[in-house]
């Protein structure tokens, strides 16, 4: 049976006030499909550039990849979940909503003890933590790394993961108070991205360079990354925050000292076999123990999406961001 539902959709790539608050059809599942009733829906970078066609959908779009909420309604061909189960997902389409139809197998079930807003608001960055660290550049212990942002959603998870595992993190951010809140989740050190000597406090610190660093922010820090690489060191690029990366000049990374550079993204682990329940299963298990958790800072109605995303862009949030069905 179709019924109408609130959901944000664009109808043109643009800025923050390019969404709009619509109502739409939402269909009865399918036969592999369920229906979740969302309880929250994680805001990420990569919804800025669905919104702004960096990263291009087909139009008219619905914007958002990740939630959490309670089983509805489940399609004939289900067998893994039942009305009422709590999950989460992440890496759908469509997430600012009030209800979606998605896959069983997009959906994983969130354990007692992890509430579902939190499930919302951690899911997709700490996925992109869990490959980050250990599929991208495995770190066991030990490793002095580079990381941008440390302030944000997937930073302050970053933070506390290395802290985990035994790693150095050094963290940059845009803000004294930013960089206080990521020392508190683990940072070692946490330094301001705008100072004019960041590239001279960082060879203090690693005056061999750092073997990786991991970066969100892209075109206003590229170079300054290189700089700060060992010999054979990875640039893990993962965000455009600042805008893509201009071009990426081998001879560059010859001069760097043999440097590696990767441009690995979630939705290509997403697409391995196991993966994604595998990695669910890691973060839920942290959280259980106490060693992962979420600032959630911000908190937005779903009417509120353009007020959002203009928040996260101008770079005036920490922690993680919620829409609120």
């Amino acid at each position: 049976m179709t019924r109408m539902i609130n959901a944000i959709q664009i109808e043109a790539p643009g800025g923050p006030d390019a969404m709009e608050l619509v109502q739409v059809a939402l269909a009865a599942p399918a036969d592999d499909q369920v229906t979740v009733r969302l309880a929250a829906c994680g805001i990420n970078l990569i919804d800025t550039y669905h919104r702004s066609g960096l990263y291009p959908l087909s139009m008219p779009a619905r914007l958002g990849c990740e939630g959490a909420g309670i089983v509805e309604a489940v399609g004939p061909e289900v067998s893994a979940l039942k009305v009422g189960d709590r999950v989460a997902f992440a890496m759908a389409s469509g997430a600012y909503a009030e209800a979606i139809n998605l896959p069983e197998s997009a959906l994983v079930r969130v354990p007692d003890g992890v509430e579902l807003d939190a499930a919302a608001a951690i899911l997709l960055k700490a996925m992109t933590v869990d490959y980050l660290f250990n599929d991208t550049f495995p770190l066991s212990g030990g490793e002095q790394v580079l990381f941008y942002a440390a302030a944000g959603g997937v930073g302050l998870i970053a933070c506390q993961w290395a802290k985990h595992l035994g790693v150095d993190l050094i963290g940059t951010a845009s803000t004294a108070a930013k960089c206080e809140l990521a020392r508190q989740h683990g940072a070692i050190d946490c330094l301001l991205s705008g100072d004019e000597d960041l590239a001279e406090q960082l060879r203090d610190i690693a005056p061999q360079g750092f073997p990786v660093v991991y970066d969100s922010v892209g075109k206003d820090s590229y170079r300054l990354s290189l700089g700060a690489l060992a010999p054979l060191g990875t640039f893990v690029s993962f965000g455009n925050a600042s805008g893509a990366i201009d071009a990426v000049v081998p001879g560059e990374l010859a001069l760097g000292g043999s440097l590696y550079f990767t441009r690995p993204t979630l939705a290509t682990h997403m697409m391995r076999p196991g993966w994604m329940q595998q990695s669910a299963a890691r973060i839920f298990e942290l959280m259980n123990k106490g060693v992962l958790s979420v600032e959630i800072n911000q908190r937005f109605a779903l009417s509120e999406a353009t007020a959002a995303h203009e928040a996260l862009e101008a770079r005036k949030t920490t922690g993680s961001s919620l829409l609120l069905p």
